[in-house]
C-alpha cells in the first residue's frame, strides 16, 4: 500500500524545484519561488482528481478532520457518529473541537452500519462521519439518506481509501466534505500530510483560514493579512506538498498494482472452506490496499494469525487485539485520560464507553484478519506469499 515504496524521480524533481528556491513555507516569499506553489499546484490536481470544487491541504489527516469540523462550525457539545472499527485520530479530532465521540457498531463491510447510526441519531447530532476503513466505502447512500431526513452533515473519513469509488464518485466527494491522509504508510504520502475536499465555498473558505492562525489571505502582503475568526496551525510544508504532487500524479499506477496483488491473493484464498471475505457495496470499488477476510470463530482466527505469522506472512493485521484501531484497547478514551481539563460540554455529554458493550461488532472483528497489500513486490513474491497464506490456513485443524 504506501506509496514510499516507490519513491522515484518524479518526487525528487518536485522536491528539488523546492530546495532550489529555498521557499519551504507555502506561504508569501512569492518573489524568491521562481514560479513554484508546491501546495497550490496539488490542492488544484486533488480537486480535479476527486471531482471537488475545493481542495485545502493540512499537516495531517488528523488535522484534515479537525479542521473540516471547525469549518462547518462543529463545537463544544455537538454529536458526531462514529465508527467503533477506526484509527484514533478519528475520535481526537471531534474531541479537539469539544464534540462528543458517539461509537456504533460496524456490520460485514466493516464499515459504520446505518441501521446502529439512526438508532443513535439524537437532537444533538450534528455529523454522522463513516470512515472508509482498510480501502472500501461505507454504504454511503444509506447514511446520506440519513443525513438529509436529519438535516445532518456527512463527513467522510477517507484517509485510508484514497482512490476507491462510491457511486462513480472518488471516496471523499460523496459526502459535504471528506478528508485524506498523506502519512508515510497511505496509498499516496507527503511523508506527513492531510487534505480537505468539498463543494461548500463557505466550509471552504473557514478551513483556509482556520489552518492558518486564522489569516482571510486576502491580497499578496501576508503582514496586512487580517484574522476574521481565530485559527490555529495546520499548515502543510511545501517540501511535504511537493512528495504529494508527485505521488498523486501515480495514484492511478499505485492502484493497478494494488489490484493485481489483491486478486492473486484473494484468488487464493476464496476456495478455502471457511474463508469469507468482506462485503463491499455494491456500488463501490475499493482501492485494494487490503484484503480483508473472515474466519468462522474468534479462536480459529487467532490460530489462523498466528500460523501466517509463523509462515513468515508479515503484514497480517487482527485488529480486535490492536490498541490503535478498536474500542476494545482504547483504554484512554473510557478513562477520558487527558493533560488537561476536557470541555465541560464533552464531559458531560460523554457516553461512558467503560460500560458499553458492542457485541454485534466484536463478533465481527474477532473473526477478522487483514493483510496489508504492497507495490513493492514482484509477481513471483506474491504468488509465493499466495500459497504461503493458503498452505497456512489450511494447516490449522479446524479448517481442514
Amino acid at each position: 500500500m504506501p506509496g514510499f515504496e516507490l519513491f522515484g524521480d518524479t518526487e525528487r524533481k518536485h522536491l528539488n524545484d523546492v530546495l532550489d528556491n529555498g521557499v519551504l513555507m507555502r506561504y508569501g516569499f512569492d518573489g524568491m519561488r521562481k514560479g513554484h506553489w508546491k501546495a497550490r499546484e496539488l490542492e488544484a490536481a486533488l480537486c480535479e482528481r476527486m471531482h471537488a470544487k475545493h481542495a485545502k491541504l493540512v499537516s495531517s489527516g488528523t488535522a484534515a478532520l479537525t479542521v473540516a469540523l471547525a469549518s462547518a462550525g462543529v463545537g463544544a457539545g455537538d454529536e458526531v457518529i462514529m465508527p467503533v472499527f477506526t484509527f484514533v485520530a478519528s475520535f481526537e479530532s471531534l474531541m479537539a473541537v469539544g464534540a462528543v465521540p458517539v461509537l456504533v457498531d460496524i456490520d460485514d463491510t466493516l464499515t459504520l452500519d446505518p441501521a446502529a447510526v439512526e438508532k443513535a441519531i439524537t437532537p444533538r447530532t450534528r455529523v454522522v462521519m463513516p470512515v472508509h476503513m482498510c480501502g472500501s466505502s461505507a454504504q454511503l447512500r444509506e447514511l446520506k439518506a440519513l443525513c438529509d431526513r436529519h438535516n445532518l452533515l456527512l463527513l467522510e473519513d477517507a484517509c485510508q481509501a484514497i482512490g476507491g469509488t462510491y457511486d462513480g464518485k472518488p471516496l471523499g466527494s460523496y459526502g459535504d466534505l471528506g478528508c485524506f491522509s498523506f502519512d508515510y504508510v497511505k496509498t499516496i504520502t507527503c511523508g506527513e500530510g492531510g487534505g480537505i475536499i468539498t463543494d461548500n465555498a463557505e466550509y471552504a473558505k473557514h478551513a483556509d483560514h482556520y489552518s492558518d492562525h486564522g489569516h482571510d489571505h486576502e491580497g499578496n502582503d501576508r503582514g496586512a493579512e487580517q484574522h476574521p475568526f481565530l485559527g490555529y496551525n495546520y499548515r502543510i510544508s511545501e517540501l511535504h506538498a511537493a512528495v504529494g504532487l508527485a505521488q498523486l500524479s501515480r495514484l492511478d499506477d499505485f492502484l493497478s498494482i494494488q489490484k493485481k496483488n489483491y486478486t492473486v491473493l484473494r484468488t487464493a484464498l476464496q476456495g478455502i472452506p471457511g474463508v469469507t471475505f468482506r462485503r463491499v457495496p455494491e456500488e463501490a470499488e475499493e482501492n485494494y490496499s487490503f484484503l480483508s477476510f473472515f474466519l468462522p470463530d474468534e479462536s480459529t482466527t487467532r490460530k489462523v494469525h498466528k500460523a501466517l505469522g509463523d509462515s513468515g506472512v508479515d503484514g497480517c493485521f487482527y485488529w480486535y487485539d490492536n490498541n490503535w484501531h478498536y474500542i476494545k484497547k482504547w483504554d484512554h478514551l473510557k478513562q477520558l485520560k487527558a493533560l488537561g481539563k476536557l470541555p465541560a460540554e464533552l464531559v458531560k455529554g460523554m457516553p461512558d464507553y467503560s460500560k458499553i458493550g458492542f457485541p454485534a461488532s466484536d463478533a465481527i472483528m474477532g473473526r477478522t484478519i487483514s493483510v496489508l497489500i504492497k507495490l513493492s513486490w514482484t509477481a513471483q513474491e506474491v504468488e509465493e506469499r499466495a500459497v504461503k497464506m493458503a498452505d497456512a490456513i489450511r494447516a490449522v485443524p479446524e479448517m481442514s
